[in-house]
C-alpha cells in the first residue's frame, strides 16, 4: 500500500486487519484491476468459496464495498460491481480534474527535494514502459506517480477523497490509458507537471494536472465511443 493511502489513525493502523476487512480488500483489487467488471453480478456463495470463507465476512466485505461506491445493490437482482451512466461519468472526470490539479497545486509549494526527484526516476520508468510498449505496466507505473503527487501535497482529507474517486473510476481509466496516443501524451502532460513543481510554480502546476485528467472535445467523444456497453449504467 502506497504512503498516500496509509491516511488512517495511528490506531486503526497497529490493529490487524479482521477477514473481511480483507477480504474488502482483495475485492476492491479485483474491482480495480479490470477482472470483475462493472455489471457484474456478486454471488455470496461462489466468493465464499473462492477465499476458503464463511459467508459472513463476505456480507460484511460487500457491505464496506457498498459503502465506497465500488458495488451497488440492485434491489432483489442482488449486487453488482457498480456501472456509471455517461453523465455522471462525466462528472466524476471533471471532479478528479479539480482534485488532482488542488494536489498539484499544493505539491508545487511543499514537495520535498526527494519527493521530486522521485517524480523524476517515476517518469524514467513510464517512458521505458511506453518504449516497450508495455501498457499493464504502463497504467502501473503511472498510478505510482498519481499516489506521489498526492504524497507530494503533505495532505491528508484532500489525499484520501482523490484516491477514493481514482479507485471508483479505475474501470474507465484503463479505458482513457489504452486510447490511442495517450500514453505518449501522458508522457509530455507529466513533463509538464514535474517541471511545474520543480519550478514552484502552484498555477501551473494545477493547470497542467487538471488538463492531464479532465476530457475534452475530441478526446471526451473519442473516450465514450471506446467504452464497452457493460461498462455503463
Amino acid at each position: 500500500m502506497s504512503q498516500v493511502v496509509e491516511t488512517r489513525s495511528e490506531k486503526e493502523r497497529r490493529r490487524p486487519p479482521t477477514r473481511s476487512e480483507e477480504l474488502q480488500e482483495d475485492l476492491k483489487q479485483l474491482i480495480v484491476s479490470g477482472e470483475m467488471k462493472p455489471g457484474e453480478r456478486l454471488d455470496e456463495t461462489e466468493i465464499a468459496k473462492r477465499f476458503s470463507v464463511s459467508r459472513t465476512p463476505v456480507r460484511e466485505a460487500i457491505k464496506g464495498l457498498v459503502a465506497s461506491g465500488l458495488v451497488e445493490v440492485r434491489g432483489r437482482q442482488g449486487t453488482f460491481v457498480a456501472t456509471l451512466s455517461i453523465p455522471k461519468l462525466i462528472e466524476m472526470f471533471d471532479l478528479m480534474a479539480a482534485l488532482e490539479g488542488l494536489c498539484a497545486r499544493l505539491a508545487a509549494r511543499r514537495a520535498s527535494r526527494e519527493e521530486k526527484e522521485q517524480m523524476l526516476e517515476i517518469q524514467s520508468r513510464l517512458e521505458k514502459a511506453f518504449a516497450d510498449n508495455d501498457p499493464e505496466a504502463f497504467y502501473a507505473i503511472n498510478e505510482e506517480f498519481h499516489d506521489l503527487l498526492y504524497l507530494a501535497g503533505h495532505t491528508h482529507f484532500l489525499a484520501d477523497q482523490t484516491i477514493a474517486l481514482r479507485l471508483r473510476l479505475s474501470p474507465y481509466r484503463r479505458q482513457v490509458t489504452f486510447q490511442p496516443g495517450k500514453m505518449r501524451a501522458t508522457l509530455s502532460e507529466h513533463k509538464r507537471i514535474i517541471d511545474a513543481i520543480d519550478a514552484g510554480d502552484p498555477d501551473e502546476a494545477m493547470s497542467a494536472a487538471s488538463e492531464h485528467v479532465r476530457l475534452l472535445g475530441d478526446h471526451l467523444s473519442d473516450f465514450i465511443a471506446t467504452i464497452p456497453p457493460h461498462l455503463l449504467g
